[in-house]
């Protein structure tokens, strides 16, 4: 069977994916920064895992290592881990800005470094990075973390281009509001504005349909495709209503 290692696999998103490819016959490897989630989720999917911190390049490194000995080929690479970031640059502490900065954006760049071996020996494999809308639309209000998923979305598209003659295939997968432990959304919006918000499992579907299909861009709601045009078309408008509170998706 095929081999995935998912980041962030202990809930939401991650944890979609990990179900996801298990009800279609794929082994996981599941990585999170605590065990409390993690380990009973791995249990329940028969699969492993491995306690890590994305954003340490050193634990990173280790834990692929320890991976890889076991499982010298991976078809799946899913950088999914992230942490949550609202405040502005001026308000945010500087470790805070450096802990985003270091899980959202580098977290995926040394993972990919990390188990490039794997999955070039798999290959044709794949790499799916989980960004969000707010990679798209910059937000006075959450600065430091649209920041870091605008460097994760720039880091998807250049690696798609330098890893495909390889055999590996990059998918970018971008998130509107989803409803998961660690970035509730419906109680920002209540009834009326609920629609707004996806379920974890919609982006675990479409993650896999764009695995299947090729899919190098995937925005989730579809609609959402209308974020980057707003900020482009009219960067002015954005601006006044990020300034106002109104933070952009995925925050």
């Amino acid at each position: 069977m095929p081999l995935a290692v998912v980041t962030g696999g202990s809930s939401g998103i991650g944890a979609a994916v990990a179900r996801a490819l298990r009800g279609r016959g794929w082994d996981c490897v599941l990585l999170a920064r605590s065990e409390e989630r993690l380990r009973p989720l791995a249990e329940e999917l028969g699969a492993e895992w491995e306690l890590c911190d994305v954003g340490d390049r050193t634990a990173v490194e280790r834990t692929a290592a320890a991976i890889v000995e076991r499982h010298p080929r991976v078809s799946l690479l899913v950088n999914n881990a992230g942490v949550r970031g609202r405040g502005s640059f001026l308000r945010a502490t500087p470790e805070r800005i450096e802990e985003v900065t270091r899980t959202n954006y580098l977290g995926g760049v040394w993972c990919l470094r990390a188990f490039m071996p794997a999955l070039e020996a798999a290959a044709p494999s794949h790499v799916a990075n989980v960004v969000s809308v707010a990679g798209t639309v910059a937000s006075a209000s959450a600065g430091p973390y649209t920041a870091s998923k605008h460097a994760q979305l720039a880091f998807s598209r250049a690696v798609s281009g330098e890893l495909r003659p390889r055999g590996i295939r990059v998918h970018t997968i971008v998130p509107g509001f989803v409803e998961t432990e660690g970035f509730p959304q419906r109680e920002r919006f209540g009834r009326r504005l609920g629609t707004l918000v996806a379920e974890p499992e919609l982006v675990a579907e479409r993650l896999l349909a764009a695995i299947e299909h090729d899919q190098r861009e995937v925005f989730v709601p579809r609609w959402y495709r209308i974020a980057p045009l707003a900020q482009a078309l009219a960067p002015g408008l954005v601006a006044r209503l990020t300034a106002r509170g109104i933070r952009p998706a995925g925050d």
